[in-house]
């Protein structure tokens, strides 16, 4: 009979077992990336000495130094000015008429005739039955011809 104590101290073991094993793997395959030269090859010189010109590569000094943090101060002075500027929109917002404040007649009059003055293309100008029609020449067209009569 196994009691809960037995299981927590089985799932220990087991989890301390996987773990030095995993631990084991590791450092088994920590050799093998291990650069070696073989002497016995002719480039063998080359290699050597390019590994040594470039052991210290890369150094913090090659990299690009990061631009400082900007003082609390400037960041306050740059979201004042966005309140400033939010405000001047809100105001220039407030001064547009959104609602039509006229005859309801005269806006449409007015609209009509903004419309009636925009020239239109002429194809945009065709009526539904002048569509109709081109739709009917083209599928008279596109139907094929007679068979012909080879007797």
């Amino acid at each position: 009979m196994t009691t809960p104590e037995m299981n927590a101290l089985n799932r220990k073991n087991a989890a301390l077992c996987v773990v030095l094993t995993g631990a084991g793997l590791l450092s088994a395959c920590g050799t093998s990336f291990a650069p070696r030269t073989d002497m016995t090859s002719p480039v063998a010189p080359q290699v050597q000495a390019l590994v040594e010109a470039n052991r210290e590569y890369p150094r913090w000094e090659d990299f690009p130094r990061g631009t400082p943090a900007p003082e609390p101060t400037q960041i306050a002075v740059e979201v004042n000015t966005l309140r400033v500027s939010a405000g001047a929109l809100n105001g220039e917002a407030a001064r547009i008429d959104w609602q039509t404040s006229g005859d309801a007649t005269t806006f449409a009059r007015e609209v009509r005739e903004r419309v009636a003055a925009t020239p239109v293309s002429p194809v945009t100008a065709q009526t539904q039955a002048e569509i109709e029609a081109r739709i009917r020449a083209a599928r008279e067209r596109g139907r094929a011809p007679p068979p012909i009569n080879r007797q």
